[in-house]
């Protein structure tokens, strides 16, 4: 995901023990149906696929009983004296989708609620059948889906992506797994997570710390690494595609900080995975109109919209090496092409490629490990072997989401090339203002197609949209558009990008049992910026649009360095200056 920073979804050992202890009885697991769509030039043929909780957010408790194995963000040093024990002594239970997590699936479409009782957000993956997960191979494919993320305020990320999970969470390399791909265990990305509970069969409880910011969460000793392609990560202020190649095929567990690439010691880049990446975003790329809520953007963020990623590789095969990463999307049943890179330095193209990894590297003075890692052929190589489809949605704890959506680092300027990711103000996306103030919010994905390359959609992309155009003469950002960004924001902000996503869950009973219910939230990851995620933003995308009046309307821009629109704010709200670059008409 981004750039150096720690995220809010939480989570190899020498011993090889199950990946996810033992399956409870409390209550049975329904996989809920989500079907989806592989497709060739002649039409696409519909799959009976589900979805599955991953078992990070599920209740674990004893085996024999319902005493909790963990609770709120610490282990019961009694079940779980050591890794091996605890994954003998604690079960994992089924889950209630709707009632205790807030998932609902109709149709071929899945909603993902925030704030669910004591529960926050939640991670799914795509079953193939009640025990697999869908392994998808993208080499010389494209895979599409649509969202509505039009509930989505500055600080939250509705993120779908690529890991290279094993398909059956990790039964056969781990026999003490009993619960598997059933239950959602074996969970792995770039940033490393050391918030899973269970890798490698065992427990991470060595050297377990609780989180501070997070009630649910915290971390252990390992973490749990792998490929990751993140396809869609955004909010309706910002989104992004990031590619995060491993040194490693498989997922594997980490044990020492420089081979995690732990932040708190300084080991970022020694790592085996890129936990940076090579992201694309429009906004950060300096095209500050292209995505956004209202009609003065080019996509519209208050709408659904159809996401098109298509893999290209270097003999057009299945079997070759990638070397670009294509986008488009359909809205209102027409194409939109992607977004022109506009600054100098970069090539002036829309999608992603070795070339403008690096170029974009040097422009923006980060660190290269993307190249490091193996650029898009080791990315190629993970997508080639197969990666496991995940849905999710989450606050960051560790970076507010400012890598995703605002100012990132917050102490430059957003006009420095590479800072500005998009408009919402530095102070926004604290989780405990988000999920006080947007706690209602929630994401919908759906009708997931993959298939040859221009088979899953009937609209096709500008054949020339990908080739190098001329270069931008400046590297001065485009005007800002006048969208209504919220203005809440946290009181303290990090200095670094948060890197994971949390995969913390809940801890205690389930609601057909248990008393109470977990709130976890997916590890989070950086890309060139934090990946944490703000919590702090309004319940829904206010409208752009200004009153016939000529005041600007509620949430709108009214100031700013290079705004030259009305200061002058309807009736009840006042213009209050939120940065240098940016003010808003707020409530009076």
């Amino acid at each position: 995901m981004k750039a150096a920073a720690t995220i809010a979804y939480l989570a190899t050992a020498l011993v090889a023990f199950s990946d996810a202890q033992q399956v409870g009885t409390s209550k049975p697991e329904v996989h809920p149906s989500l079907p989806s769509q592989t497709c060739t030039a002649s039409g696409c043929t519909t799959e009976n696929t589900k979805i599955v909780l991953d078992a990070n957010w599920r209740w674990t408790h004893n085996v024999d009983g319902y005493n909790n194995c963990y609770t709120g963000n610490k282990w019961d040093t009694t079940l779980c004296p050591d890794p091996a024990t605890c994954a003998k002594n604690c079960a994992l239970d089924g889950a209630d989708y709707t009632g205790t997590y807030g998932i609902s699936a109709s149709g071929n479409t899945v909603s993902i609620a925030l704030k669910t009782g004591a529960n926050v957000g939640s991670r799914i993956y795509l079953l193939e059948d009640d025990k697999s997960y869908k392994l998808f191979k993208l080499l010389n494919k494209e895979f599409t889906f649509d969202v509505d993320a039009s509930q989505l305020p500055c600080g939250l990320n509705g993120a779908l992506y690529f890991v290279q999970m094993d398909q059956d969470g990790g039964m056969s390399k781990f026999p003490t797994n009993k619960a598997g791909a059933a239950y959602g265990t074996g969970y792995c990305d770039a940033q490393c997570p050391h918030d899973i509970k269970f890798i490698n069969g065992e427990a991470n409880v060595k050297n377990w710390t609780p989180s501070k910011g997070d009630p649910n969460g915290g971390s252990g000793q390992y973490g749990s690494c792998c490929a990751e392609m993140d396809i869609w990560e955004s909010n309706s202020f910002g989104q992004a595609y990031t590619s995060h190649p491993c040194s490693t095929t498989e997922p594997t567990r980490c044990a020492s900080p420089t081979e995690c690439g732990d932040d708190a010691t300084n080991n970022r880049y020694t790592g085996i995975c890129d936990k940076d990446g090579c992201d694309f975003n429009p906004y950060r790329f300096n095209n500050h109109t292209f995505y956004g809520p209202g009609s003065s953007y080019t996509l519209d963020s208050s709408k659904p919209v159809t996401v098109v990623t298509q893999f290209i590789t270097d003999d057009n095969t299945d079997t070759g090496n990638l070397v670009e990463i294509k986008r488009f999307y359909v809205q209102n049943g027409k194409v939109i092409d992607n977004s022109n890179i506009n600054w100098s330095g970069i090539d002036a193209i829309n999608s992603l490629t070795d070339k403008v990894c690096d170029q974009s590297k040097v422009v923006f003075g980060d660190t290269n490990d993307h190249s490091k890692k193996g650029g898009l052929k080791a990315m190629g190589a993970a997508l080639k072997k197969g990666v496991v489809l995940t849905m999710s949605l989450w606050v960051d704890y560790a970076a507010n989401c400012l890598w995703l959506d605002s100012t990132y680092p917050v102490d430059k300027s957003p006009s420095v090339p590479g800072v500005g990711r998009g408009p919402c103000p530095t102070t926004s996306g604290v989780p405990a203002d988000v999920l006080s103030q947007s706690g209602g919010a929630t994401v919908k994905y759906g009708n997931i197609r993959v298939g040859s390359l221009g088979s899953t959609t009937s609209v096709k992309p500008n054949p020339s949209s990908s080739v190098p155009t001329s270069r931008p003469s400046s590297s001065v950002p485009t005007s800002r558009p006048s969208s209504s960004v919220p203005t809440s924001v946290p009181s303290t902000r990090p200095t670094t990008g948060p890197t994971t996503r949390p995969t913390t869950s809940p801890t205690t009973r389930p609601t057909t049992a248990p008393t109470t219910r977990p709130t976890t939230v997916p590890t989070t990851r950086p890309t060139t910026a934090p990946t944490t995620r703000p919590t702090s933003a309004p319940t829904s995308a206010p409208s752009p649009s200004a009153p016939s009046s000529g005041a600007v309307g509620a949430w709108g821009q009214c100031g700013g360095n290079n705004y030259s629109g009305s200061s002058t704010c309807v009736s009840g709200y006042t213009c209050k200056s939120v940065s240098e670059w940016y003010s808003q008409c707020i409530p009076n």
